[in-house]
């Protein structure tokens, strides 16, 4: 059995750093699985919504672009029960409101977790590959692990995050993601040379639907095409990549600020 098919058997999940409407098409249909089968509740926390998602979820909390790190201690808060003296220190150390507030992630939204998840026999934490391009991975993961261990959900991710070590570091302070923002994602069945963007992203790149533009980073560029999408609830784009390393949006943080430019046909 895949690390992924424990999903299948869960009757609560919380879905944290993967966007799923254009994505791991095998990870929604083992959720929507629970769902139908075992009545699962889903809550999808994302920093980028979409419409094509509205019927898929229970609750939806809306994190900045950057905060994964903010929002792992925020669910290290409100999931762990018992924990180590060490981890205990940690919890109470934390800034759970200025946390929550540079995270645009509420408090009130993660005890709803706990109310909603009470009576669930099953719950699982599934962790999505956006985690994995974080500058503070190796600190989620410390914070991953100890939800494993200490909390009654089970933390899945197709990657390993499991590390003995619980030397937790003080959460960084959230850098802003200001102004136009591109979502990249590997995805080999999709038209990379798209950029699908809300029409609020397109009106402050100040471009048209069906535009050429170039994507401007601080040591890159590429061009591409924006349409727009209508199911997007976001002033972040999204765009995939064939592989890693394909041009700068394949590579480092998943989450790329760029400059963009009309280019004429």
């Amino acid at each position: 059995m895949s690390k992924l098919e424990v999903l299948k058997n869960s009757d609560f999940i919380l879905c944290f750093g993967q966007f799923l409407a254009n994505t791991n098409e095998n990870i929604v249909d083992f959720i929507n699985y629970a769902k139908n089968t075992n009545g699962a509740q889903v809550v999808y926390m994302h920093a980028v919504d979409s419409l094509a998602l509205k019927d898929f979820y229970t609750q939806f909390i809306k994190y900045e672009a950057g905060s994964e790190e903010g929002v792992s201690a925020l669910l290290l808060d409100t999931l762990v029960q018992n924990p180590s003296d060490k981890i205990k220190a940690y919890i109470d150390d934390l800034d759970i409101g200025y946390i929550s507030a540079e995270s645009s992630a509420g408090e009130e939204e993660f005890e709803e977790i706990l109310e909603k998840s009470k009576n669930s026999k099953s719950k699982v934490l599934f962790v999505g590959d956006d985690i994995f391009s974080h500058g503070r991975v190796e600190n989620i993961k410390k914070m991953l692990t100890a939800i494993d261990k200490y909390s009654d959900f089970e933390v899945v991710c197709e990657s390993e995050f499991r590390l003995d070590n619980e030397e937790l570091e003080e959460v960084e302070e959230l850098l802003p993601y200001n102004g136009t923002v591109i979502y990249s994602y590997v995805d080999k069945q999709k038209d990379e040379s798209i950029v699908y963007a809300s029409a609020s992203f397109i009106r402050i790149a100040k471009v048209n639907d069906k535009d050429k533009i170039k994507l401007i980073s601080s040591n890159d560029e590429t061009v591409k095409t924006i349409k727009l999408d209508d199911t997007l609830q976001s002033t972040i784009a999204i765009c995939s990549t064939k592989e890693k390393g394909d041009d700068f949006l394949s590579c480092g943080y998943i989450y790329k600020p760029v400059k963009i430019e009309r280019l004429e046909d």
